[in-house]
């Protein structure tokens, strides 16, 4: 029903940028809560931030004031734009999706997940 594709990753240095991107096919997710996670190697996938199909945003203590997630719903688009990026945020990072009208910060609220793209930060 719905397929996302991340897309942004990449090597920086701490201290850094880099704009996540999740594309949208199947069907628009105008109405779809969207949330972003990641996971380092042998660790669990954690909660990075949500938006609501209106704009509402929850971000993890651990990225407030340094990320910032947006959409935009005519696009079938998401983004997450990364600052002062830390050793600490290496990690596969993941787009999800799922029908509701909340902000949603735990893994089983979603129903669709993208593939996944790696963003690695060196120290």
């Amino acid at each position: 029903q719905v397929q996302l594709v991340e897309s942004g990753g990449g090597l920086v240095q701490a201290g850094g940028s880099l704009r996540l991107s999740c594309a949208a096919s199947g069907r628009t997710f105008g109405r779809y809560a969207m949330g972003w996670f990641r996971q380092a190697p042998g660790e669990e996938r954690d909660f990075v931030g949500a938006i609501s199909w209106n704009g509402g945003t929850e971000y993890a203590d651990s990225v407030k004031g340094r990320f910032t997630i947006s959409r935009d719903n005519a696009k079938n688009t998401v983004n997450l734009q990364m600052n002062s990026l830390k050793p600490e945020d290496t990690a596969v990072y993941y787009c999800a999706a799922t029908r509701g009208s909340g902000i949603y910060n735990q893994r089983a609220m979603y129903s669709y997940w993208g593939q996944g793209t790696q963003v690695s930060v060196s120290s």
